[in-house]
């Protein structure tokens, strides 16, 4: 059970999330039945040594709703009070997801990330809100809103994928939304300079990629960065926010440009590697475990990387002065912890 009331979220949010939050994307055992509870607890505890202040548990991946919530359970034992455990909301149905939150809850998820299902396709605003309330007044947690393009939006509801009108009414009518991860419009920065001018008063604004948060957080206070795939970066996207906080501006800067041939990388890669409108769980969990995370096998249906994306994201790593892992990358399709 969280340590806040549902009134008390927005509270809660501006007090406990500052600075990064990073994804765990579930390991799974050699022949693929079970969970690798070895290896969920490896990237635990390296996420709390890298800084991290949460991490998301994905559930965008091939595994059953009783598993992910095992999944969550022992991420939380892992983590104790040192690590919020991130629910990530991301399932078939209204309904599913109502189960799932609430489930979540019960094992000791503080934090809910909302998605909305690939089969959902709302042609009004109203139809948006009446999702998102449902899923929200069925958890007693804090939730963060995600405007974001992958949900196609963009076309029917609001170039900004949510509009600020709707975000407003969201707002004043569901107290336990705390977060706004602002992603609209992407790749626009308009999104996050809309939503921190309009509500970052009343809620905390998450700008989750790193490209833009090291340089808009030297133009105006931003404490939260989350969700995203920032265990590619190891400890440095914690090392930045703290950087940031202390206006230290000059040394974000000289660590942006420091990134630059990785970051070039990465964004390489994932053009090449992120299609149909969904993003490559294989492709993060590699870039992971180039930092030391546990990496290993996934379930069918699942997406794949090849020789030549690995090698380039390892070679961006190394461009830019990082010490990524030099294993075989067969290494990586077992996992540091093989069960």
């Amino acid at each position: 059970m969280a340590g806040y009331t549902k009134s008390e979220a927005r509270d809660w949010a501006r007090e406990r999330l500052v600075g990064a939050v990073n994804c765990t994307i579930p390991s799974f055992t050699h022949d693929l039945t079970r969970l690798n509870e070895r290896g969920i607890r490896h990237d635990i505890r390296l996420a709390k040594e890298h800084g991290f202040v949460g991490s998301l548990g994905v559930s965008e991946i091939s595994i059953t709703l009783p598993e992910y919530l095992d999944f969550l359970e022992i991420a939380k034992d892992e983590a104790k009070d040192d690590l919020v455990i991130v629910h990530h909301a991301s399932w078939s149905s209204l309904e599913q997801n109502i189960e799932a939150v609430k489930g979540a809850e019960a094992r000791g998820a503080e934090l809910v990330l909302l998605s909305y299902p690939p089969n959902f396709y709302p042609e009004s605003e109203q139809e948006v809100y009446d999702y998102t309330k449902a899923v929200c007044d069925a958890t007693n947690l804090a939730v963060i809103l995600f405007p974001m393009f992958l949900w196609g939006f963009s076309t029917r509801i609001h170039p900004s994928d949510i509009p600020a009108r709707l975000i407003r009414r969201m707002l004043d009518d569901i107290p336990n939304i705390a977060v706004i991860k602002a992603e609209g419009g992407f790749p626009s920065i308009m999104g996050i300079i809309e939503c921190q001018r309009l509500f970052g008063d009343e809620v905390v604004i998450s700008c989750p990629i790193e490209g833009e948060l090291l340089p808009l957080g030297q133009l105006f206070p931003i404490q939260l960065s989350a969700t995203s795939d920032h265990e590619f970066w190891g400890p440095t996207i914690p090392e930045a926010m703290r950087l940031l906080r202390e206006e230290k501006f000059q040394e974000v800067t000289d660590l942006y440009w420091r990134m630059h041939p990785a970051r070039k990388a990465k964004s390489a890669v994932s053009m090449q590697l992120n299609g149909g409108n969904f993003i490559n769980r294989q492709l993060w969990k590699f870039q992971g475990w180039l930092r030391g995370y546990n990496g290993g096998p996934l379930r069918l249906p699942t997406q794949r990387i090849h020789d030549p994306q690995m090698n380039q994201l390892r070679k961006g790593l190394l461009d830019a002065g990082f010490e990524p892992s030099m294993d075989p990358f067969r290494e990586f399709f077992a996992g540091r912890n093989p069960a």
